[in-house]
């Protein structure tokens, strides 16, 4: 019996102490991806050169060795360079006077290392310290290197490290004959950061810059790279993550950041999911959609598929009434509402069914296919009392009659979602050039959340807070794209209702969802075979990849 016991007692000893290990890792684990989910939160965060140079600054104020940091930046590059570039390669580097320039011979070094044929081009006659000790190495490793561009032999890929962030002054003289050298020979370029010759706030090439067909964006991204002007220079754009403290990142952009790419993470913990399990329609949100004329029949059909997709609670759809059975055909979940029309086949009133005014709906959309043949909707519009996204005829119609200013006035939120050519008409006084200050301007100015629409969409509120959209294809230059938008946001604005979201988020989440929608079509009908229709048919696939 005795042993017995003590069988029990050991075995009850080795249980805990399993049981004690089989908690500590599931703490570890928990940790982990904790701290996972941290680090992956960095690609959201947008910075301009003098708020990397600040964090890199309280890096090294903190102890840690530039020399250290540039291997370790190296490294990491050079880890990601094999899984692109194939063992035995020729690769050219180009190295530059300063650190970026040292990253590159660290760089150039790993891959001699390993097995790659190697070269360097270097024309500058003074290098920084620590960038010139490691030119020092990699002439005594026998890495052939060139001064002349007339000297270089063939190559494979072209690393570019001839400048970093930061860069001011325009690219001029041998160093611009020898980017234009390297461009025309139309072999792959992989840039370190930013490519040489771009600006690293605006994204305008300074003279002349590289070509890219690879960026990897070093530490956090620069905001030029996220500017339309410079998307031709950047190729297949990456993070390079090397640690950044998260408390060094937010003492210098604060805890809410002023500039943020719009992410897959954050845009799906945006969505109106999971419902609640015991719900029904009417507190799923009620959509009213305005649009659509007998010109511009489609217009209010995509609108009406968008706003389908986003799962909206109620749907209702008023037209002209020439068009009701059309759309009863085409949507026949949603409530048609046909209203009077002008001699052209416009929308001459809104005319609501009893007991139903604007007041009621949890969200308003308005303006696809709506023609300007009766500006007087929109002034009624906007009186109301619930949010309000405006689009194509509903801008022309505001630029029209001049009532921009009149949005601060609304006590709920208003959407604006310009493209270019919308947004120049809505807005002739704001500089165009610069599409960051330009929606935080106009955003200020009107009071409404701003979406300029694009390849690289940007929105602000009138806070000046802004989301980019880093994803696109131009599949989406198609007629008829924005109205699925337009319906598409509607319905999740119609959703949050009083749920405690920034309305700012919700438009992030809606560009968001269209821009992938856009890519997922292209990818199985090329960028040729996404008209907008097709594009409603891959909204929800998105989501359930």
């Amino acid at each position: 019996m005795l042993e017995f016991i003590m069988a029990n007692n050991s075995r009850s000893q080795e249980s805990g102490v399993r049981s004690d290990a089989l908690s500590l890792s599931k703490g570890q684990e928990k940790e982990r991806r904790k701290k996972k989910e941290e680090r992956k939160s960095t690609e959201k965060f947008v910075v301009t050169a003098t708020q990397m140079r600040e964090i890199e600054a309280r890096i090294f104020t903190a102890g840690m060795p530039v020399a250290a940091l540039m291997e370790k930046v190296g490294g990491l590059i050079s880890q990601r360079l094999q899984a692109i570039i194939s063992p035995g390669k020729c690769v050219g580097i180009l190295v530059g006077p300063g650190h970026n320039g040292g990253d590159a011979l660290v760089v150039a070094r790993e891959l001699h290392f390993r097995g790659y044929q190697v070269w360097i081009y270097q024309p500058f006659s003074k290098l920084k310290e620590l960038t010139s000790q490691h030119f020092q190495y990699t002439q005594s490793l026998k890495i052939p290197c060139y001064q002349e561009i007339s000297q270089l032999p063939s190559y494979d890929f072209l690393i570019d490290g001839l400048f970093g962030f930061g860069l001011e002054r325009e690219i001029t003289d041998s160093i611009a004959t020898a980017i234009n050298y390297f461009n025309s020979k139309n072999q792959p370029i992989i840039s370190i950061d930013i490519p040489s010759g771009l600006h690293t706030d605006t994204g305008k090439v300074l003279g002349t810059a590289i070509q890219a067909t690879h960026t990897f964006c070093l530490g956090l991204w620069k905001q030029g790279l996220l500017q339309e002007q410079a998307l031709p220079y950047i190729g297949k754009a990456e993070l390079i993550d090397f640690d950044i403290p998260l408390a060094d990142i937010h003492a210098v952009i604060g805890d809410i950041p002023k500039i943020k790419r719009i992410t897959q993470t954050t845009a799906l913990s945006t969505l109106p999911l999971p419902r609640p399990l015991i719900t029904h329609k009417y507190k799923q949100g009620h959509l009213l959609l305005i649009c659509g004329s007998r010109r511009y029949a489609g217009g209010a059909i995509l609108t009406g598929l968008g706003a389908r997709a986003s799962g909206v609670g109620m749907l209702s759809i008023a037209v002209p009434e020439s068009l009701k059975m059309l759309l009863v055909s085409q949507l026949p979940e949603a409530l048609i509402i046909g209203c009077p029309e002008t001699e052209t086949g416009a929308i001459a009133s809104v005319q609501l069914p009893e007991n139903i005014d604007l007041n009621s709906f949890s969200a308003i959309a308005c303006g696809p296919g709506l023609t300007k043949d009766n500006i007087s909707i929109i002034p009624e519009i906007i009186q109301c009392q619930c949010p309000l996204v405006l689009d194509a005829d509903a801008l022309n119609i505001l630029t029209q009659i001049g009532t921009i200013p009149t949005l601060k006035q609304r006590k709920s939120a208003t959407v604006l979602t310009p493209h270019t050519g919308e947004f120049q008409r809505l807005f002739p006084n704001i500089d165009h050039t610069d599409r960051i200050k330009a929606i935080q301007t106009a955003a200020q100015e009107s009071g409404a959340v701003v979406l300029l629409k694009g390849a690289r969409t940007a929105i602000s509120n009138p806070q000046g807070h802004i989301w980019i959209n880093p994803e696109s294809t131009p599949a989406l230059a198609r007629g008829g794209s924005g109205d699925v938008l337009t319906g598409l946001l509607g319905g999740l604005l119609a959703q949050i209702m009083n749920k405690e979201v920034f309305i700012e988020d919700i438009v992030a989440t809606a560009a968001w969802w269209h821009s992938q929608a856009g890519i997922l079509a292209a990818q199985t009908r090329t960028e040729l075979g996404v008209d907008a229709f097709t594009l409603t048919q891959y909204l929800m696939p998105v989501l359930k990849q």
